[in-house]
């Protein structure tokens, strides 16, 4: 696991989230622990090392 920090496409607040790099794709929703609203996450990656994070609010 790996902590990992970035900001919330909706209240803009920095928050930090665990990430299972034992897994190569993840794609999941989570609540901000800020203001609740749900984010689409998406990670990838190599060698236990997160490569590309993607965190998109999910009203576009």
């Amino acid at each position: 696991m790996e902590e990992y920090f970035f900001q919330c496409p909706y209240c803009w607040e920095q928050i930090s989230m665990l990430v299972d790099v034992s897994q190569k794709q993840q794609s999941y929703v989570e609540d901000c622990e800020i203001c609740c609203n749900p984010i689409q996450i998406s990670v990838v990656t190599e060698a236990q090392q997160i490569v590309d994070f993607q965190a998109e609010n999910l009203e576009q």
